[in-house]
């Protein structure tokens, strides 16, 4: 139980880390927008597995994306391609390659003693993410009245 405490705390700060160094600080509306996708898809990795509870041998869908964009978002890593197809791409990726991706976890802890479905992380991972969610709305909405502000009170001639 210490430990799931340990890492709620631990994903707060995480978050908070996230919410303002990578969204509010430094991005662009598509940014954002690719946050919001991978909210999408987590609150449905989410809702599976709620769904899937009780279902044997059931493993929970984890999403990946906060990490990839960080990558994208780093200034201090250089720029870099690859030149050959088969070769691993070098550097940063660009914003527009970031996607948010879902996989099956590996943990082989059964906290729910049927699958790794922990029904309390889930519920609070859940909230977690409609909390993310909110922020980037919430941005977008900033972002776009600040925009047609700025177009209101050009002159007109």
């Amino acid at each position: 139980m210490a430990q799931g405490l340990l890492d709620s705390r631990i994903r707060k700060e995480y978050l908070k880390m996230f919410l303002k160094e990578a969204i509010f600080s430094k991005t662009s509306i598509e940014a954002v927008a690719k946050s919001l996708d991978a909210c999408a898809l987590r609150a449905r990795a989410l809702a599976n597995n709620l769904a899937n509870a009780a279902t044997p041998g059931y493993r929970r869908i984890e999403v990946d994306f906060e990490a990839r964009l960080k990558q994208a978002l780093d200034g201090k890593m250089p720029n870099g391609s690859a030149d050959k197809a088969g070769h691993l791409p070098l550097g940063r990726p660009d914003l527009s390659q970031v996607e948010p991706v879902a996989y099956r976890s590996e943990d082989p802890t059964l906290p729910g003693e049927v699958n790794n479905v922990d029904i309390d992380m889930e519920a609070a991972k859940l909230a977690e993410n409609q909390l993310l969610f909110l922020y980037g709305v919430k941005f977008i909405q900033d972002r776009k009245g600040a925009v047609e502000s700025a177009i209101s009170s050009i002159p007109r001639s």
